[in-house]
């Protein structure tokens, strides 16, 4: 039903009774104090900003008074109705600006932090409203300004004209504002009241991959090296995968991918243990699949994703020089490729005097990451076999043979020697022997080759892997991966002259015209030596004869011929189980007439069973700690060296 003006009816109730409301107000605001009329400067004055409603309806006209229940003034309500109030600019930057506020000051600091009515007390406004009314009930707005004469008085509002349309403006404005403070939007302080911080959507669940690819392994000896993981995919094709990883996400639990990686490369930790896994495995007769066992595949693909390892073979003939050199970091860590290899074999022919020490030197550079497994010596014949550390535990108990070829000598300088053990599933035999010399001498070469393959007995207490692929006249076929090094002492059947005459011509790594006079690759292709073995290419040029401290080859009066005496070669009983990586010299060594050779291989692994008899991790350990004092003590002094060369200062008088 509407009044002859057109406004509905119950907006004149509403208004009435909120002006009936207010003039009881005011009669209490004459009793309170009286100085406000004096600021207000008589009637019809216009209001300051801030003076609360009920002064504003105490000045007005007496004429407006006289006429307020018959004349009702209500805002014009909306064209649409709106399920929220419309926010203004204002209000919108202002919650962009809470959004992005991280502090709750206001909420934790006592001295700020006040009940809702004191927050409207403050002389901060709030965010501006446009003259526009709430959407909800007009009865429930002018009810709440009733039941909150507090917010009456402290909302702000405009320069007041003395209009009624103004009147509501201001009304509109006052439940706007106290409708915003009941929904936590409320100012204190000069500062916003922050409500509890809460997410506007659910946070998304956690991955079970939390890894950090920052991880690294110990493969490499400087510390600061690239990242193994993502090298060895390239590389090596060595991808991470473990058979543990199936476990730990089969039970739906969260698990640190890091864990799972590191545990899977050689910086391994601790994988969980179900008790059942402890009551059924088997420590003495494990299976080649069998879960837990020590030689199993489940523990070789935690070290060995790809059944792959990297081994250095070395050969030197050190011509009984005491002297030893400064530096073999060239020679045991060679630049290409970047990273070390997990087992190094190094044999040596006529050997310094101080084995000792030869070994201490190979621990030093060799550094903590890397144990002397096993040494031996034949007279002045000597091997040392170095491993990872981590893999001293998956070794088989080591042996070793001798063969002497040269009875008459005294001192034993021609013969050979072999290690044997048994990695994992895999059984290995490496043989270093110093043959005839003589240019000539090719059929006696041969004959030491021959006694070595039947007089070398080996293995003794290891078991052979492959026994039905085996043979009692060859130790070679006795074992799954074979690696023989040494001072062969095979020539070019050249002249001096033409072999001079082919170097300058090449002075780089093409040496095939060399390899066509090499006495070694002829028997070998006739299969008069060295049966089912493979070298790799050679570029490099011949490691004998040089003049000792020098790279010119010998220019004594007896002009040797320049030859590839020191060799390395290999065998497998499985087709392309050995692949070699890089065959190669070491020219800076120059304490010896022949320069160091050495290989690097990538070999595969196969799983085993556990009832072999193992080495229980014994190692040198008098060596490794002496070796790596000397490390120690090398760094400090190079470290205080440097230290002088900067605190020195030379004066030059010119």
């Amino acid at each position: 039903m509407s009044t002859p003006n057109g406004f509905p009816q119950h907006s004149r109730v509403c208004l009435t009774r909120s002006m009936e409301g207010g003039a009881v107000q005011d009669l209490q605001a004459k009793k309170a104090g009286k100085a406000a009329k004096k600021e207000a400067g008589g009637d019809g004055a216009p209001p300051k900003i801030g003076t609360p409603i009920s002064e504003t309806l105490k000045l007005l006209p007496e004429e407006l008074k006289a006429n307020m229940k018959i004349k009702s003034i209500t805002p014009r309500p909306p064209r649409k109705p709106r399920l929220e109030r419309a926010a203004s600019l204002d209000e919108k930057s202002w919650r962009k600006w809470r959004r992005f506020r991280t502090s709750q000051e206001s909420l934790t600091d006592p001295n700020e932090t006040s009940s809702s009515n004191g927050s409207l007390q403050e002389a901060s406004p709030s965010p501006p409203s446009k003259g526009r009314a709430s959407p909800c009930n007009p009865c429930c707005q002018q009810d709440s300004l009733h039941s909150s004469p507090d917010a009456l008085e402290a909302s702000p509002g405009g320069k007041s004209r003395g209009g009624a349309s103004d009147l509501g403006k201001r009304a509109s404005e006052i439940s706007s504002a106290f409708g915003g403070l009941l929904r936590g939007k409320g100012f204190a302080g000069g500062k916003p009241r922050l409500s509890q911080i809460m997410p506007a959507r659910p946070l998304p669940p956690m991955e079970l991959n939390v890894a950090s690819h920052s991880l690294r392994t110990a493969n490499r000896i400087d510390s600061d090296c690239l990242d193994y993981r993502h090298y060895s995919q390239h590389k090596f094709g060595r991808v991470s995968s473990s058979l543990s990883d199936s476990r730990l996400q089969g039970n739906g639990t969260l698990y640190d991918n890091c864990s799972t990686d590191s545990m899977k490369s050689t910086f391994s930790v601790l994988t969980p243990i179900r008790a059942k896994d402890v009551r059924s495995r088997s420590y003495l007769e494990g299976s080649l699949l069998a879960s837990g066992a020590l030689m199993g595949a489940e523990e070789l693909s935690r070290y060995f994703p790809d059944r792959n390892m990297g081994i250095f073979v070395a050969t030197w003939n050190m011509q009984g020089q005491k002297e030893l050199p400064v530096n073999l970091d060239d020679f045991l860590l060679p630049t290409d490729p970047d990273f070390a290899q997990d087992m190094y074999v190094i044999g040596v022919q006529e050997g310094c005097p101080d084995r000792r020490e030869w070994e201490i030197r190979l621990q030093e550079t060799l550094g903590p990451h890397y144990v002397l497994l096993h040494s031996a010596a034949h007279g002045v014949l000597y091997m040392s076999v170095f491993i990872r550390r981590d893999l001293i535990w998956f070794c088989s108990e080591v042996e070793y043979a001798t063969v002497t070829t040269r009875i008459v000598s005294q001192i034993k300088t021609k013969g050979a020697l072999g290690i044997s053990f048994t990695f994992f599933g895999t059984s290995f035999l490496f043989i270093t022997s110093h043959f005839t010399s003589g240019d000539s001498k090719v059929n006696e070469r041969k004959l030491d080759y021959n006694k070595t393959i039947q007089a070398l007995t080996l293995p003794k207490n290891v078991p052979d892997t492959n026994p039905y692929r085996s043979s009692s006249s060859d130790v070679t076929t006795r074992f799954d991966e074979v690696f023989w090094f040494g001072d062969f002492n095979f020539r070019l059947n050249k002249d001096r002259e033409t072999v001079d005459s082919i170097l300058n011509q090449n002075p780089g790594t093409d040496v095939s015209k060399l390899l066509v006079y090499d006495q070694l690759t002829s028997e070998m292709s006739r299969g008069s030596i060295f049966k089912g073995f493979q070298e790799a290419d050679i570029h490099f040029r011949p490691s004998y004869k040089f003049d000792i401290g020098k790279d010119s080859y010998d220019t004594t009066s007896k002009q040797r011929t320049p030859s590839y005496t020191d060799r390395v070669v290999f065998r497998s009983r499985y087709k392309d189980d050995i692949q070699a990586v890089k065959y190669s010299s070491c020219p800076v060594i120059k304490t010896s007439d022949h320069r160091p050779v050495f290989a690097l291989f990538r070999v595969k692994v196969r799983p085993g069973r556990d009832n072999i008899p193992l080495a229980a991790g014994l190692f040198d350990r008098d060596l490794y700690l002496i070796g790596i004092r000397r490390r120690a003590t090398r760094e400090l002094l190079k470290r205080r060296e440097q230290k002088d060369q900067r605190s020195s200062s030379i004066c030059s008088i010119s």
